[in-house]
């Protein structure tokens, strides 16, 4: 069973690209900045369950930041482990062992392990799993036990996590003395599937399937949805809850407003959706490759689709953002999608796009479709690439397309909720397993060629090794040059992507006239791969072009594009803007040229773009006395003429500047 969690050092990034830059800038200063912020902030310390002074601070109701520091160490630890991979680096390697140990000596005496049940709440254990964070802690405990394992080769916190499970195990499921309850914030379904395809854990197994089948039941626990019971257990005010239900007995915020089957439309956290679509999609994908049985497949599979497409279609940003609403960290009504919070919302959290990335990538092994690895991509490059600056130290939470003075276009360096930074740091640790998937069986071959970029894998189908390259100047070119390495007698298939932005447009050389693309990918039969072992891939597409969201979000806004980057306006590169550019607009089929850029202090090379835009004038509207009336009568006024300059939206606020950008200006 291959996830890129554990394939990535099969594949090795072989030259200058934009992927390894921001790998090599994580192994060099980020990881290090983090643990630098983790020990200033007490994080790194929790695990010695000593009292800390943030712990009297219960402003943040219900769930102040210490509930979920178990998972931030756990993230650092799982990425850290990563890129010591690939970069030993003595003062991470002594951070890994001593946290190690600390969370040893935390476990208690029947497995259980979650700081703040140990040492702030001791007593009310699984009281609460709608706002707490338990089971979602333990879920990023296992991810990063098994980072841990396949690094420093013993099992040191996978001994934990065996004790663990089988306590969470005694504790949830069917049984009439056991509680019927599943995680508020879902991740651990995903991490147990994990868990057990590395182990054989079935208890691992078991409770990730009653996690998602249990999830929604309107009468789990007692006759009542479990939410409820459990609320009534605590003695809590019905009327009590936390901002992020604005509706009494609303529970789409934890997709457990309905059964998964019965979900039509992606609804609720955007983190929390995606970490358990993925979960699912592990369970299919498992029974997909023949490895264990699931007897929901089919129904779920359907319902993941459905979700897909609710959610690209109708509620995910041209950047590969999702979340429009700030009030819960996630979605909106369908085609509710303004730019800035300005505009009545925009939030689209950094590992939101992670867990879109992360559930692509496992459809991708339950049906090849390039649908999934286009999205993957356009939320690799964009929604993702952004939320960290190019020196590796300041990051973005929230990844708005429009600023405000309100909201400006800028960086923080941490966060009291501090999830995103070590996420990022633990998806480009495994990059690597997401640029292809690849196996077979005796003489049969194949690789799927998902993301593009300069790397090798090398792996062995049945003891004969197979070596596949691929070198690129994506994104900033099309042309991929291939190399295969097989036995004589090996017969392999190779699928490469052809993104749909290219409109089915490429050049393959040596040709093949009998080429076909199957579901988004070109198919290179054995009778090809044979006798040409060197090979290349010209996408086409390369050439600037206009995008724009649905006409139903009424957003009559455009966007440059390029390949598969979106591209922005920042007032550094125009410093006549200073009010956001909302009164900015282009016009379709306006020329565009190129231009090619260094930042000099981070050496960062990119392709800027510059056309004619127009800026409109408002100042009738601020004319006048005040509150005559709401609306004034049409009059033609001519824009004015502006030279207008576009960067790469992960290249935002990387260079100074008043905070002032946007994605999406207006259209006429």
């Amino acid at each position: 069973m291959s996830h890129p969690q554990v394939l990535f050092p099969q594949t090795i990034f072989t030259g200058p690209s934009l992927l390894q830059a921001r790998r090599e800038t994580i192994q060099q200063v980020t990881v290090k900045a983090q643990l630098k912020k983790l020990k200033e902030t007490g994080q790194f310390e929790c695990f010695n369950l000593k009292w800390q002074p943030i712990y009297e601070d219960k402003s943040r109701w219900p769930s102040p930041p210490p509930v979920y520091w178990d998972s931030d160490v756990a993230k650092w630890i799982e990425g850290a482990c990563y890129m010591l991979t690939e970069l030993y680096d003595a003062e991470i390697d002594a951070a890994v062992r001593e946290l190690v140990q600390m969370i040893r000596d935390a476990q208690q005496e029947d497995g259980y392990i979650d700081v703040y049940f140990t040492v702030i709440e001791p007593g009310k254990r699984w009281s609460n799993l709608r706002d707490q964070h338990e089971l979602y802690n333990a879920g990023h405990l296992i991810e990063a036990a098994l980072a841990h394992s396949n690094y420093y080769k013993n099992d040191l916190l996978i001994d934990v996590i065996h004790k663990y499970v089988k306590l969470i195990r005694s504790v949830f499921g069917p049984g009439d003395d056991q509680i019927h309850g599943y995680p508020g914030h879902p991740e651990i379904e995903l991490a147990l599937v994990r868990f057990y395809t590395a182990t054989g854990n079935q208890d691992a197994y078991d409770l990730a399937q009653y996690f998602i089948e249990e999830r929604g039941n309107p009468t789990g626990q007692e006759g009542k949805m479990y939410y409820e019971w459990e609320r009534e257990k605590r003695g809590d005010n019905p009327w009590m809850r936390p901002d992020c239900y604005p509706m009494h007995l609303d529970f789409w915020y934890s997709q457990a407003h309905l059964p998964i089957l019965q979900q039509r439309t992606i609804e609720g956290h955007a983190v929390r959706a995606l970490y358990l679509f993925t979960g699912v999609a592990n369970l299919i994908s498992l029974d997909e490759l023949g490895i264990k049985s699931f007897a929901g497949k089919e129904q779920y599979l359907e319902t993941l689709r459905t979700l897909w497409n609710n959610m690209v279609d109708k509620k995910m940003y041209l950047t590969g953002g999702i979340g429009s609403m700030m009030q819960w960290e996630g979605f909106g009504i369908d085609y509710f999608l303004p730019q800035g919070s300005d505009e009545g919302g925009c939030y689209n959290e950094t590992c939101a796009s992670i867990g879109v990335m992360m559930l692509a990538e496992r459809l991708l092994h339950v049906e090849l479709n390039s649908k999934y690895a286009d999205v993957m991509e356009l939320c690799l490059y964009n929604a993702v690439m952004t939320a960290m600056s190019l020196g590796g130290n300041a990051f973005t939470y929230v990844n708005q397309l429009a600023s405000s003075d309100k909201d400006k276009n800028i960086r923080a360096a941490w966060f009291d909720t501090s999830c995103c930074p070590p996420n990022v740091s633990r998806l480009f640790g495994s990059i690597g397993g997401y640029l292809w998937d690849y196996g077979g069986h005796g003489q049969d071959i194949f690789i799927n060629v998902h993301l593009y970029t300069a790397a090798k894998v090398s792996f062995q189908v049945d003891e004969h090794p197979v070596v596949f390259e691929q070198k690129s100047n994506w994104p900033w070119e099309g042309n991929v040059i291939f190399q295969l390495e097989t036995p004589p007698t090996a017969n392999a298939t190779i699928r490469l992507r052809i993104p749909a932005w290219a409109k089915g447009q490429f050049t393959l050389t040596p040709t093949l006239k009998s080429a076909t693309i199957e579901n988004g990918y070109l198919v290179l039969p054995p009778s090809y791969t044979s006798g040409n072992k060197a090979f290349t891939l010209q996408v086409h597409g390369f050439e600037p072009r206009y995008i724009s969201p649905h006409p139903y979000t009424n957003q009559r806004t455009l966007t440059l594009a390029r390949g598969p980057l979106i591209y922005c306006v920042e007032d550094v590169d125009n410093p006549w803007e200073g009010d956001h550019f909302r009164n900015v607009g282009i016009s379709f089929g306006t020329p565009v040229s190129e231009e090619e850029h260094v930042i000099d202090e981070m050496g960062e090379r990119y392709v800027g773009l510059r056309a004619v835009g127009w800026a409109r004038k408002v100042g009738q509207w601020s004319q006048g006395e005040q509150g005559l009336e709401p609306g004034l009568s049409v009059a033609a006024e001519m824009p004015e003429a502006r030279e207008l300059s576009f960067i790469p939206y992960y290249l935002r606020a990387n260079r100074g500047g008043r905070g002032h950008m946007r994605v999406g200006l207006l259209n006429g």
